[in-house]
């Protein structure tokens, strides 16, 4: 008799440690979801007392993340739905649906009848029939206070014709989960991992489940080949062959009691059906792939765009150790070449009218050098480090950083024609980042006729989380500039310490309710008392730059920034946070 091999001892291993594990959270959590139901089912039924479909014109949707974007299959828009806001105290779960109009870049509010209940960290998936579908499965539902969770295992589908939900009851179907994904693969939804959390314990997914969009049917299929490690946040998606690629992800383990360590997987896998004769048969493989990868992240954002390239945005790369975690944001762009299996940097080139002069000035520079293109290069570049400093409303100084590697290096995704990567590199970087996305995790995106928007998603400074709701756009043909559609409003962010108040329990439950008007009240006091304290600040002299500003005002500035700060802060970081909100007078008053 063969024994089997140590590798497949793992795996087996490894599958019963899951099974276990997901016995004992599913045990401990079932007393938690219970008392959510009731939440939830008070939630639906506000919600049944819609009869009719109302739309309404509105502003763009409140600060969220964790929604999903989705396009229409057959208009120029874009469909938000859902999500979560945290605002230090409360947490708000949407069920609202928005559509969003290309064309008049507007906002469009729909109020249907009977939708999902409250959710964020769900899959949405559009598929054209019928008139355009948008299909929805999974997703989390949190108690007021953050501390319970709720895991939804259901299945919906708005009907894009009638502006219409409804829910598909089908048995055997994925547990309840959230941060799984979820494609539209021929006939068939697939979705791959995820995770289930309760207040002790936790458990990560592995497994792949189908759907048929003509039977109703669900099926969980068991692959041959080395599957990838569970985890949530991966990327998932499909290939012009029919194939499903999964890129990185995250998950945790737990190493002693109550401490988890945290793995940013940098691993990619192939599921591919290899049956023939309309019989599945499903295998994964490891890919090996070209180019320069993503640096390891999770929260990531991904969206399919032209030429069969997949795009990523953002995330965060958290550092841990047993008493602090710390995380790097992006705002960074990567291209995966599904043909050529290979990764590339996007960098913008920056505005037309600066190529033509950069290339110019390169064209005097070679005739200078005897007329030889290339006679003199510059020496490799180094990444650069780029550090914002932006300061709230409330004094908050958040510090953005952002590593830029040099597009000769990282061979962007402007080499698709040899001219247009060296405008790529000679305009990349500087010209562009003056006008950006922040970097930040779980933003919503999705492309339409090859452009790429970028909604909302949060990013954290100490332990204050900072939730966006603007609204930007970059077209992936020209790859040439960001274009703000809604700008980020510092006014949204609101931040209650948990210090500042308990809050009565009527307060608590109204958060959870969805929250839709919330965020936007302040005190005509505290305003006051801010304009107040402004108005006392060096004022800007008519005409004045902001080099001349700050350099007549530094010295007070920095007094101001040390009272804030105290004497124990470090002069360096005095002197930056005092820059900082120099600036941010400046910009207000100029």
């Amino acid at each position: 008799m063969v024994k089997k091999g140590k590798k497949e001892k793992k795996v087996k291993g490894a599958e019963k440690t899951a099974a276990k594990m997901e016995k004992k959270v599913s045990k401990r959590s079932k007393r938690e979801e219970e008392d959510l139901e009731a939440l939830i089912a008070e939630f639906q039924a506000l919600d049944s007392k819609k009869t009719q479909v109302v739309e309404t014109a509105c502003p763009p949707p409140s600060p969220r993340l964790n929604a999903s974007l989705s396009v229409h299959p057959e208009k120029d828009e874009l469909i938000l739905f859902g999500g979560e806001y945290f605002n230090g105290q409360k947490t708000f779960l949407y069920s609202d649906l928005f559509f969003y109009n290309i064309k008049k870049n507007s906002w469009t509010k729909a109020d249907v009848p009977n939708p999902p209940p409250r959710r964020c960290a769900h899959q949405a998936v559009v598929v054209s029939q019928a008139g355009g579908q948008l299909w929805v499965f999974g997703g989390e539902f949190a108690s007021p206070d953050g501390e319970q969770f709720y895991h939804y295992k259901d299945l919906w589908v708005l009907h894009l014709a009638t502006k219409t939900w409804e829910q598909i009851k089908a048995t055997g179907g994925p547990s309840g989960r959230s941060g799984h994904r979820m494609v539209a693969c021929k006939r068939q939804l697939v979705v791959f991992g995820g995770f289930h959390e309760s207040t002790r314990d936790y458990v990560y997914y592995n497994d792949v489940y189908t759907f048929n969009l003509d039977t109703f049917t669900w099926a969980r299929i068991a692959p041959s080949g080395t599957a990838p490690s569970p985890r949530s946040g991966c990327q998932m998606t499909t290939t012009p062959e029919g194939g499903i690629i999964i890129y990185g992800g995250y998950s945790k383990v737990k190493v002693k009691k109550d401490v988890d360590k945290g793995s940013h997987h940098t691993d990619m896998f192939l599921l591919k059906n290899e049956g023939k004769e309309g019989k599945d048969k499903w295998a994964w493989s490891r890919m090996n792939s070209a180019g320069v990868r993503p640096t390891p992240r999770s929260g990531f954002s991904l969206a399919v765009g032209p030429n069969n390239r997949t795009v990523l945005f953002g995330g965060v790369y958290d550092e841990e150790d047993d008493e602090s975690l710390e995380g790097d944001f992006y705002n960074d762009m990567y291209f995966y070449d599904m043909g050529k299996n290979r990764w590339f940097t996007g960098q913008l080139k920056g505005p037309k009218t600066e190529k033509k002069k950069r290339r110019k000035d390169k064209k005097a520079e070679e005739e200078v050098a005897g007329g030889e293109p290339g006679v003199e290069r510059e020496a490799p570049q180094e990444p650069v480090e780029i550090v914002k400093e932006i300061v709230g409303e409330d004094g908050t100084v958040m510090t953005i950083k952002q590593v830029i590697s040099p597009p000769s290096a990282q061979g962007g995704v402007s080499d698709l024609e040899s001219e247009e990567e060296e405008e790529g590199s000679e305009a990349g970087g500087a010209d562009a980042a003056m006008v950006e996305p922040c970097p930040r995790s779980n933003a919503m995106t999705t492309v339409k006729h090859g452009v790429l928007y970028v909604y909302g998603g949060m990013f954290e400074v100490g332990d204050r989380l900072f939730t966006l709701n603007d609204f930007y756009s970059v077209d992936l043909h020209k790859m040439d500039e960001w274009k703000v559609l809604v700008e980020m409003d510092p006014k949204t962010q609101e931040w209650l310490e948990e210090s500042d108040s308990e809050g009565s329990s009527d307060e608590s439950d109204e958060g959870a309710t969805g929250g839709n008007d919330e965020e936007d009240e302040s005190d005509d006091s505290e305003e006051e008392s801010e304009e107040g304290e402004e108005n006392d600040h060096p004022p800007v002299k008519p005409g004045e730059e902001y080099a001349d500003y700050l350099s007549r005002t530094e010295e007070y500035w920095v007094k101001v920034s040390r009272a804030n700060m105290g004497p124990e802060a470090k002069e360096k970081k005095v002197v930056k946070v005092a820059r900082a909100m120099a600036k941010v007078l400046y910009d207000g008053l100029v």
